[in-house]
């Protein structure tokens, strides 16, 4: 698609008040395939006071309303599903059909439940002699990561919509194409002017002043614990709320019960996918000791097939970041089994599939989030031990658990300080709350904890 010169504000597409623009890079090629605004504390002003003036009557419209609406925008997305797919593959490098099949169709999934979720959800119940009513909470400030441009997008907009919000998103710099993608759909689905508004900028500029702006009542964020950390610190003063999902460590724990060929393939194409940069990847592989030296070959053949099949990292910082990590691990005593920090291309911001044996639980690359193709493979003594390594960490976003027997696995998933467990591989679910424990971040995403997120509770007695 072709980039927008200006904002998406007040059903419109208007001048930025500044000149600066931001360049958007194609990680594959290095070059330079659009330009967007950078904007500025006053377009972020202008933004915010359009969604202000819109709230009143999209917090009143019918819910019924909101859900037609929201079943609109699904299907301006799907008509418009191969020009999402091609834009993130331009802007983030993800190989075509994972733009397709991800990028692109968990989105739409989304977007579809929340037009189902504004339809059928009672915002109003009879408690005793009260009666409870669930309201949008006001203004939300969305800002969102790049590494699952749209997704976060959608996981953030659709249920703030549903709930009666109004919105201003800030995207990421990286990939604020598919933004401006999402804005024409918005406004191809119908809904009022100012209930949806996008500025387009640098976090520290056009994030900050989004997220300290007094005119805002929730600040909903994904990214990285720091950045989180500062997130939280500038919506405090105004005591707004704030929804934040944030970094992970996220610990595959395969019990010696389980099918040990398929947990391990498994896990290293989690890993794998989206070049490593997944906040819930399973970046840390545990294997009982007598197991230990298999799995460890079984994930060496599986990564060795990703070389020329996974996309780049985002941008050259992201590279260098994780080039880092990977020398840190060789340094710290960890074993290169495959890949390694040698750029695998001459051109583009490629990574080697890269997988490290005989990792110690205190090992930095065991502890801190690479954000790349990157596993650590972990031996464990027995199932507390293995329980203490995978709650070792300052993290609780994700994780997995493989067992011969889906109860044992059941009850070791239970023990383990995490926001989400997928049981012998089971699949994404769009309608399952998603979020953290930890520093991994603060309320829930998606189905119906992820709509509660944007309502604020009034009783009335009679």
């Amino acid at each position: 698609m072709k980039a927008h010169d200006g904002m998406y504000i007040d059903g419109a597409w208007r001048p930025a008040e500044g000149r600066d623009t931001i360049d958007v890079v194609n990680p594959a090629d290095e070059q330079v395939i659009g330009q967007v605004p950078a904007g500025t504390a006053l377009d972020v002003d202008t933004a915010v006071r359009a969604a202000r003036a819109a709230f009143p009557g999209w917090a009143a419209a019918p819910p019924a309303e909101r859900a037609a609406r929201l079943a609109a925008l699904r299907d301006v997305l799907v008509a418009r599903k191969d020009e999402i797919a091609e834009t993130v593959t331009a802007e983030l490098g993800a190989p075509l059909k994972f733009s397709q099949n991800v990028h692109a169709g968990a989105p739409i999934a989304v977007a579809g439940s929340y037009a189902e979720l504004a339809a059928t959800y009672s915002f109003e119940e009879k408690v005793g002699n009260s009666t409870v009513r669930q309201e949008p909470v006001g203004v939300v400030a969305a800002i969102t990561p790049w590494n699952y441009p749209l997704h976060q997008i959608v996981a953030k907009v659709a249920p703030a919509l549903a709930a009666g919000c109004t919105v201003v998103l800030k995207p990421a710099e990286d990939t604020p194409l598919v933004a401006q993608l999402f804005a024409e759909a918005v406004h191809e689905a119908g809904f009022p002017a100012g209930v949806f508004n996008l500025v387009t900028g640098l976090g520290p500029v056009a994030g900050q002043a989004l997220a300290e702006h007094p005119d805002t009542d929730l600040v909903s964020f994904t990214g990285s614990t720091a950045v989180g950390r500062r997130i939280g610190a500038l919506a405090s003063g105004a005591l707004k709320r704030v929804a934040l999902e944030l970094g992970g460590k996220s610990a595959n724990v395969i019990l010696p019960s389980a099918d040990l060929a398929k947990a391990v393939n498994v896990g290293v194409a989690n890993v794998m996918s989206n070049s490593g940069q997944t906040c819930s990847a399973w970046t840390r592989m545990l294997v009982h000791r007598d197991q230990y030296d298999e799995a460890v070959e079984l994930a060496a053949q599986a990564a060795a097939k990703y070389g020329d099949r996974i996309g780049p990292v985002v941008n050259a910082k992201q590279r260098e970041r994780v080039r880092g990590y990977i020398e840190k691990g060789v340094a710290e005593g960890a074993r290169l089994v495959v890949g390694g920090p040698e750029a695998p291309r001459e051109r583009g911001y490629y990574v080697s599939p890269t997988v490290f044996a005989d990792v110690t639980p205190d090992m930095t690359i065991a502890q801190e989030e690479i954000f790349g193709p990157v596993l650590s493979i972990l031996r464990y003594a027995d199932e507390d031990d293995a329980l203490r390594i995978a709650n070792g960490t300052v993290y609780g976003l994700a994780g997995a658990v493989w067992a011969g027997d889906e109860a044992e696995a059941v009850a070791f998933a239970l023990r383990m300080d995490t926001g989400q467990v997928d049981i012998n591989g089971g699949r994404f679910n769009p309608l399952a709350p998603f979020g953290g424990y930890k520093q991994s971040g603060v309320g829930r995403e998606l189905g119906v904890h992820g709509l509660t997120e944007f309502l604020q509770t009034k009783s009335l007695q009679f």
